[in-house]
C-alpha cells in the first residue's frame, strides 16, 4: 500500500478505561488498518501515552480526519497529533565551529538513512559554509562575536526569520555553543533539540570532558535532550554512553565523546520524525 495511505497518530491524556477501544473504533470506522501500536501508562501521573501507525485502502484526507477526531480528543482531554507517514520534518541546523555532528547529519540525510529534510544550516561563524554548499544546502552566517543583548536579540530574530520563511519542523543544536534567550526558547518550545556532550545531569556546563578526567570516571556520554530556558534541564529524549580507563588524556575521552555525540543526537532526531516521542512533564515516553 502506498505510504500516501498511511498516518501516525500520537496523543497523551489523563488515564481512564477505554481509551484503547475508543481510539481504535475510531480508526475502524475510518476504515483505518493499525500496523503498529505502543503504550504507555503512567501510575505516578495518572496520564495515557500511545502512537499509532495506521493505514487505509480509502484515500482518507488528513484534515477530515483530524476534524472527525476532534470531539473524541476534547472529549478525553488528549494532547494529539495526526500526521502522514510520508511527510517529512523539516529540520534547521545550527552549529558553531564544531562539525562532527553537523557533518554526521549531512551524510545520514544523503544516504537516506535519516528521514529528515534539511532546507538551511545557521551559524554564528563561517567554517561550514563550503560543507553545507557541497550539500546543496543554504548557509546563513549571523555572527555574534562580541555580541551586546540587542545585538543577540536581532541575530535570533534573523533565525526565526529563516525558521518562518523555511516552515522549518524542528530545530536542531548541532554543537551550536550559544545559549538561546528564553523567548527564544520559548517560542521554540517541544521543537528544539540539544546535544549535551555529557551524560545529564553530570558534568553541565563548559568542557564536561575535562571535568570528567578529573573526576576519574569510567563512562563518558551524551545525552540529546528538548531546548528549555533552563540551561541543560530539558526533557532528555536519548542518551548514550562509552567505557573509558585511567590511561586515557582529555583529549581522547574528547575524540570517544565525539562520536558517541552523532550517534545520540541521530536517534534523537530520527525519533522526533517520526513521531516516536511524547512530552510528560520534565521527562519524555519514547516509543521505539
Amino acid at each position: 500500500m502506498s505510504s500516501s495511505t498511511r498516518f501516525i497518530l500520537k496523543l497523551s491524556c489523563p488515564d481512564r478505561p477505554g481509551i484503547v477501544h475508543a481510539v481504535t473504533g475510531f480508526l475502524l470506522a475510518q476504515g483505518g488498518n493499525i500496523l503498529t501500536s505502543a503504550q504507555h501508562g503512567d501510575g505516578d501521573h495518572q496520564r495515557f501515552f500511545m502512537r499509532i501507525e495506521f493505514e487505509s485502502a480509502a484515500a482518507l484526507d488528513l484534515e477530515s480526519v483530524r476534524h472527525a477526531f476532534s470531539p473524541l480528543a476534547a472529549q478525553m482531554q488528549m494532547n494529539w497529533t495526526l500526521v502522514a507517514s510520508a511527510a517529512k520534518t523539516r529540520v534547521l541546523l545550527l552549529v558553531s565551529k564544531l562539525g562532527h555532528c553537523l557533518n554526521d547529519l549531512l551524510f545520514r540525510v544523503q544516504t537516506g538513512h535519516l528521514p529528515i529534510e534539511i532546507p538551511a544550516i545557521v551559524s554564528n561563524h563561517r567554517e561550514f559554509y563550503q560543507l553545507a554548499a557541497s550539500h546543496n544546502i543554504p548557509f546563513h552566517h549571523f555572527p555574534l562575536l562580541g555580541a551586546t543583548p540587542e545585538q543577540k536579540a536581532a541575530q535570533e530574530r534573523r533565525i526565526r526569520e529563516v525558521i518562518e520563511e523555511n516552515r522549518i519542523d524542528l530545530v536542531v543544536l548541532a554543537r551550536y555553543m550559544q545559549i538561546l534567550s528564553g523567548e527564544m526558547c520559548e517560542y521554540l518550545s517541544g521543537r528544539a533539540i540539544n546535544i549535551h556532550h555529557s551524560f545529564l545531569p553530570s558534568f553541565k556546563g563548559a568542557r564536561p570532558y575535562h571535568q570528567a578526567h578529573e573526576r576519574g570516571v569510567k563512562l563518558i556520554g551524551a545525552t540529546a535532550h528538548y531546548v528549555t530556558s533552563d540551561l541543560d534541564e530539558g526533557p532528555i529524549i536519548e542518551q548514550e554512553v562509552a567505557r573509558i580507563d585511567h590511561s586515557m588524556t582529555p583529549e581522547q575521552l574528547v575524540a570517544i565523546g565525539r562520536d558517541t555525540e552523532c550517534v545520540t543526537l541521530a536517534r534523537a532526531i530520527q525519533w522526533h520524525a517520526e513521531h516516536r516521542v511524547l512530552m510528560n512533564g520534565r521527562r519524555t515516553v519514547v516509543f521505539r
